[in-house]
């Protein structure tokens, strides 16, 4: 059996602001680093994780740098394949903004953002790709929310009706002769200690 722990990177200024950020490299903001911390720590005390793999953008790659740097554990790679969602040309916006920009139906034009499927399908298959290459192991895998999410739905999409996922969220899920299992979900229980 592979474990895999899905983490959502740590908060960032554009998440407190309302902006969309896709692929956009921002990085965490002091609270995000906290957060990031606090996960850390919670892992600490939790079963051995055998490898860290995160997203090549800078606030997963921070959040993992310091979940790492507390398991000592190093990171064995970092992946485009995990990025978030390439949001085209809602980036940088609220959604006040998209609204006055493009008006109420925004979300049906063609704005150059990526299709829900191709993400759910890149990160199905680097999940799978883990699993058979540490087979056995326990991973540790720091990406972002719609990715997670959408890639949860298509993992097991009678379990996860919502794409939603928190900041330094944990969800846990095992692979067994090709059947997937979560026994935690989106949990952010350590921001409440």
């Amino acid at each position: 059996m592979t474990t895999i722990g899905l983490i959502r990177h740590g908060i960032t200024e554009w998440n407190v602001l309302g902006k969309s950020q896709g692929i956009s490299d921002i990085p965490l903001n002091e609270i995000g680093k906290q957060q990031a911390l606090a996960l850390a720590n919670r892992l600490s005390l939790d079963e051995k994780w055998d490898i860290i793999v995160t997203s090549d953008l800078s606030r997963a790659k921070e959040t993992g740098q310091i979940i790492a740097s507390k398991l000592n554990l190093p990171i064995s790679r970092f992946d485009e394949r995990i990025r978030e969602i390439n949001c085209g040309e809602i980036e940088g916006t609220t959604e006040d903004e998209r609204l006055n920009k493009w008006g109420s139906n925004w979300r049906k034009l063609n704005l150059g953002m990526e299709e829900f499927e191709n993400v759910s399908k890149r990160g199905y298959e680097f999940l799978l790709e883990l699993a058979t290459i540490y087979s056995d192991k326990r991973v540790l895998v720091v990406s972002h929310g719609a990715l997670i999410g959408l890639t949860l739905q298509k993992i097991l999409p009678e379990k996860f009706p919502s794409t939603h996922i928190e900041n330094t969220s944990l969800t846990i899920l095992n692979i067994k002769d090709s059947t997937w299992d979560c026994t935690l979900y989106n949990c952010t229980q350590h921001l409440c200690e």
